[in-house]
């Protein structure tokens, strides 16, 4: 019975060999164990987590230590696949099952604590790719799983400076026009695309999956943003997918949640059905936004925090950035349509999308967003308004819910008149 440690926390600690200052830092470490039995695992006190592959926690650490394992395809989609682990799987062709060169690689156990000084294993070359800055399949293997398109899309998202190898971008090129990606569940699509989401250049991801065929069908929506013109005076970069790349990647760099970075990637999506006879403009985008919108959050599954804060910020988010133009009565029912009086935290993930979008523009990225504070000030003054007091008041005066909500409404704007003027 021998353990190795595999995977991102050997290919992160080669990086960090290499640069003072790696792409990422792997925290989570994955362990393989090889020549041993689950009943072996269950003698020493590891616990078994693993629904579909035997993954084991460790009594003490509860790190995931894994059985060496070979996987075949039964079937379409992630799941369609059988595990074989028994004690004579070897390391070597565990890590042949593995989707990336860079993530093939190993150190035994007894050198884990310093795996850049260790006897590496690495049968597939993964060194070599990570100092070249290459992204590479490790076998014709990697066509079996769709999800691995997602995976090396969300790595490029990940290490920006990183080329994906021609030979890998043919293959799931391939794997495209052979419908292998329609076939995808929605949890791992989402699983992907969230995370890639949240890496330091979430623009990569797309890129790649635009540049192999995936993203149309996975977001046909968002692929038919490039080629969209825009009008020039607003937005330098003129085309839509560039303009929505600029502000995914300005997300990242305001350290967005990841519902606000779903908000990015959706809130323009109503200009990828801009009738051509209008075009530059986009009169009416933002409903259709929300529109398309519902279609892939239903699509995908997609989580109810972030599928709420894209549908407000692809309805308002034209508003928002006009806010400056309205009076406190409009400023005051804007604020209703957002929700804000009553989910005042998520106001400020709207206005940090609709700051994305403003600063996701050629020339504008260091651009300040006086909307943002213009609006959150005037939020606080709305919320100060002591509506119980106010309803109180007229109940005693035998006035009814409409008169009531009326009457909190002209506070409220009054409110505002009296801040402005201050």
């Amino acid at each position: 019975m021998e353990t190795y440690l595999v995977g991102g926390a050997v290919r992160d600690a080669l990086m960090h060999s290499q640069t003072a200052t790696p792409s990422a830092a792997h925290v989570d470490r994955d362990w393989v164990v090889v020549g041993a039995t689950p009943q072996n695992m269950l003698d020493q006190g590891y616990l078994p987590v693993g629904r579909d592959f035997p993954v084991f926690l460790h009594p003490q650490s509860r790190e995931e230590y894994a059985l060496a394992r070979t996987e075949r395809k039964t079937g379409p989609g992630y799941h369609g696949f059988t595990c074989h682990a028994e004690p004579g799987v070897t390391l070597e062709e565990d890590l042949s099952r593995r989707d990336l060169t860079i993530n093939a690689m190993a150190v035994p156990a007894n050198q884990a604590d310093r795996p850049a000084q260790g006897t590496l294993i690495d049968p597939h070359g993964g060194y070599r790719d990570l100092r070249d800055r290459v992204l590479r399949h490790v076998t014709e293997a990697f066509a079996e799983d769709p999800v691995r398109i997602l995976r090396l899309a969300r790595f490029a998202a990940r290490f920006p400076d990183f080329t994906v190898a021609p030979e890998t971008m043919d293959l799931m090129r391939t794997m495209v026009a052979e419908g292998e990606v329609d076939h995808l569940v929605p949890e791992r699509v989402w699983q992907e695309l969230s995370r890639g989401l949240m890496e330091q250049r979430p623009s990569r991801m797309f890129e790649v999956l635009r540049a192999c065929g995936a993203l149309v069908r996975i977001l046909p929506e968002v692929d038919r943003l490039w080629g969209v013109p825009q009008r020039a005076e607003y937005h330098p970069e003129i085309d839509t997918g560039v303009h929505l790349m600029m502000v995914l990647d300005m997300s990242a760099r305001l350290g967005a949640s990841l519902p606000v970075r779903f908000a990015c990637l959706c809130h323009d999506l109503g200009k990828g059905t801009t009738p051509a006879d209008v075009l530059p403009r986009h009169i009416g985008h933002e409903q259709r936004s929300a529109r398309l919108l519902k279609r892939v959050c239903e699509r995908w599954r997609i989580p109810r925090d972030s599928r709420e804060l894209a549908d407000v910020v692809a309805r308002e988010h034209g508003n928002l950035h006009r806010s400056g133009d309205l009076d406190e009565a409009a400023s005051l029912r804007l604020l209703e349509r957002c929700d804000a009086i009553r989910r005042p935290q998520r106001f400020e993930e709207v206005l940090q999308a609709c700051e994305c979008d403003a600063r996701g523009r050629l020339g504008h990225e260091d651009s300040l967003y006086p909307q943002a504070l213009r609006l959150s000030a005037a939020l606080k003054t709305v919320m100060a308004v002591d509506t119980a007091a106010i309803a109180q008041e007229a109940i005693q005066n035998g006035k009814a819910g409409p008169q009531i909500a009326q009457l909190i409404q002209t506070a409220r704007v009054n409110a505002l008149k009296a801040s402005a003027s201050c």
